[in-house]
C-alpha cells in the first residue's frame, strides 16, 4: 500500500490527491472513455451519467424478463 497513513477521503480530495494517483485515474478514465465509445467528457459527472445510461440500456431487457409473470404449473 503506497499511502498507508491516508484515508480514502484524503486520497480522493481534489485539492490533496497525490499526483501519481491523479495521473493513474486520468489514464484509467481515458481507457474507459475509449472502451465505451466516447472520447471526452466535460466533467466527471458527465462521464458517470453516460456510463449509467449505458448500464441502464444493457440491463433493461434483463429487468423486463424478471418482471414477466411466470405461468403456474397445474398438477
Amino acid at each position: 500500500m503506497e499511502y498507508p497513513e491516508s484515508s480514502l477521503a484524503d486520497l480522493y480530495d481534489p485539492l490533496t490527491i497525490p499526483g501519481d494517483l491523479l495521473k493513474a485515474h486520468q489514464k484509467l478514465d481515458k481507457a474507459v472513455d475509449a472502451a465505451y465509445g466516447k472520447r471526452t467528457f466535460a466533467t466527471e459527472a458527465e462521464r458517470v451519467a453516460y456510463l449509467f445510461e449505458l448500464y441502464q440500456k444493457l440491463t433493461e431487457p434483463l429487468m423486463a424478463a424478471e418482471k414477466k409473470p411466470r405461468k403456474q404449473k397445474i398438477t
